[in-house]
């Protein structure tokens, strides 16, 4: 393919959530990085959470209780050794956090606990939320907009290194690779500048994938449109090792209705009182699970779906009335807000809920320190799959892996560095053969737009909270027509960010319902009526499965 330009850097980031930003940060000293983000550089899952970061804080609360709560959450399929070194770095990952600009929330006259300013007996501690699945209050808040104070703190840091450059509307297409003794290395990628309309060869001597997730591939999801599973698609397309892709999160509480403009309601919620009832007004979590409410998520979603469908109801109720106002307000005044700007009163008026898809639990394989398969390929966030979530993630998790496994893989990258020789200087191949032809074009619009919605309806109609092989082979064939649509309309097109993005869409879908059909039992977020219960045969990540995968198609 005839680049338009070719780029040099060292260290190559895609994606700007809080791994990516962090990775860059601590990658700095070792380095040139270069940062590509596909909208604006506050575009990401991480600025759209509101809950916090899950880390051991209090005095009442314990390493080998925040263990105990991720194995359970994450039932049977969690490594105990990455959820254990995770959770042990949690702490001071959340302290450097601080010593970067982040503002946590604070209550006066700490306990023998973290202090706001990182030090025990300073005048603030750390105000702490519980949520589903926590058998303490853990979570470590900026209001109820925690991913977006982590943004802005993290992208003013990076701002002020020199070593750091930050490009807007740049997205990732493909890996490009290194042949060389019967291995492929990762060489950098093929990006797009949709500003410019060009497509350009970054070469660089180590590649971060810090994309996010892929919750568009849903009809009702919490996440921000770029969620299009980029990083995942690139990374399968290029043969990397992808895991556990069948356990996508429904998050139990987005505002209803949750198409246009979706709003996620907080677990933090409930986990102050909160609690869901059918449009009866009759409390229903009691007879689901212990922990009422407070239950993990794949629970709760699955116990929503099943109230809904029982009853013919389009939505379930979120009563906040056993929450104090002034709670209410100190806790949740972006929620509040919000929620009166829709029209609905949370002080007078329980709020009507349903799931939406929120995040992937599973994703390209990578160790703690986000070592793909693919040697110089590194992976953080959501993107990844470490073995820290299992087949369920214990909330608030999610941040707390991305910083951990981001200051991992910034030590990793700065010893392959040094370790030589250097390959961004050497012939690369690009799998993805793009045409350096270029329009502009999204995919929400000009005839990307129906194939997009297209994808969307049939996963979240046939591979969605509740699972039925026939219904899951019935979508293995709807993507596979879709994606012979797709390979005709492009065909006949110059490359775009829309193209780009249906081409990941399809492969993420792909690779999740193929999945599902690999896992023939009901385990965390996969549960199917065919298979109702656990079975040991199957206490094991998918892996293999998804190499078989391609192109929409088994």
């Amino acid at each position: 393919m005839p680049a338009v330009e070719t780029l040099r850097t060292d260290v190559l980031v895609i994606g700007t959530g809080i791994g990516g930003l962090f990775f860059a940060i601590k990658a700095a000293p070792h380095g040139r990085v270069l940062v590509l983000t596909k909208k604006a550089s506050a575009d990401s899952n991480t600025n759209w959470a509101q809950g916090g970061i899950a880390a051991v804080t209090a005095p009442d609360d314990s390493v080998e209780q925040h263990v105990r709560d991720t194995l359970e959450a994450g039932d049977g399929l969690c490594s105990p050794e990455v959820v254990r070194a995770v959770v042990e770095a949690g702490p001071a990952r959340v302290r450097e956090l601080m010593e970067l600009g982040v503002r946590f929330s604070t209550v006066p006259s700490p306990p023998d606990g973290v202090s706001a300013e990182g030090e025990p007996g300073a005048p603030a501690a750390l105000s702490l939320a519980r949520e589903g699945g926590h058998s303490r209050r853990r979570i470590v808040r900026a209001g109820d907009l925690t991913g977006r104070e982590i943004e802005r703190a993290l992208l003013r840091s990076v701002g002020g290194l020199p070593w750091v450059e930050l490009r807007e509307h740049w997205l990732g297409v493909d890996l490009l690779l290194r042949e060389g003794n019967g291995v492929s290395q990762c060489a950098g990628a093929v990006a797009l500048d949709v500003r410019e309309q060009r497509l350009v060869y970054v070469l660089a001597d180590v590649t971060v994938l810090a994309t996010g997730g892929c919750g568009q591939a849903y009809r009702y999801t919490t996440n921000p449109p770029i969620a299009t599973g980029d990083g995942i698609a690139m990374a399968y397309r290029a043969g990397a090792v992808t895991a556990n892709m069948e356990f996508m999160q429904f998050h139990p509480t987005a505002l209803y209705p949750a198409d246009e403009e979706p709003f996620l309601i907080s677990e933090a919620v409930r986990g102050e009182g909160a609690v869901l009832r059918r449009r009866d007004g009759e409390p229903f979590m009691g007879r689901y699970h212990a922990l009422r409410s407070l239950a993990p998520r794949d629970v709760v979603a699955r116990a929503i779906d099943r109230e809904m469908k029982d009853h013919g109801d389009e939505f379930v109720l979120l009563d906040l009335s056993p929450i104090p106002k002034e709670t209410l307000l100190e806790r949740f005044p972006n929620i509040l807000a919000e929620c009166q700007r829709r029209g609905y009163d949370p002080f007078g008026e329980p709020l009507p809920v349903v799931p939406a898809a929120h995040y992937m639990c599973g994703g390209i394989r990578t160790d703690l320190r986000g070592q793909s398969s693919i040697p110089r390929l590194l992976v953080v966030g959501e993107a990844g799959c470490t073995g820290l979530h299992g087949a369920n993630r214990l909330a608030s998790n999610s941040l707390l892996e991305a910083v951990v496994v981001g200051g991992n893989a910034a030590e990793r990258a700065g010893e392959l560095l040094q370790a030589g020789p250097r390959i961004s200087h050497a012939p690369v191949i690009d799998p993805g053969g793009e045409d350096a032809a270029v329009e502009a074009m999204s995919a929400t619009e000009g005839p990307y737009r129906r194939l997009r919605e297209s994808i969307r309806r049939i996963l979240w109609d046939e591979v969605g909270i509740v699972r039925r092989e026939a219904r899951l082979r019935r979508a293995t064939q709807k993507i596979a027509a879709i994606h012979r649509e797709f390979e005709q309309l492009a065909a006949g097109r110059a490359y775009s960010e829309g193209q780009n993005e249906i081409r990941n869409l399809l492969q993420v879908a792909a690779l999740i319902i193929e999945s599902a059909l690999w896992r023939r039992e009901s385990r965390g977020l996969h549960f199917t009526l065919d298979h109702p219960q656990r079975d040991p045969a199957f206490e094991r990540d998918t892996l293999l499965v998804l190499r078989r995968v391609r192109d929409g198609a088994a």
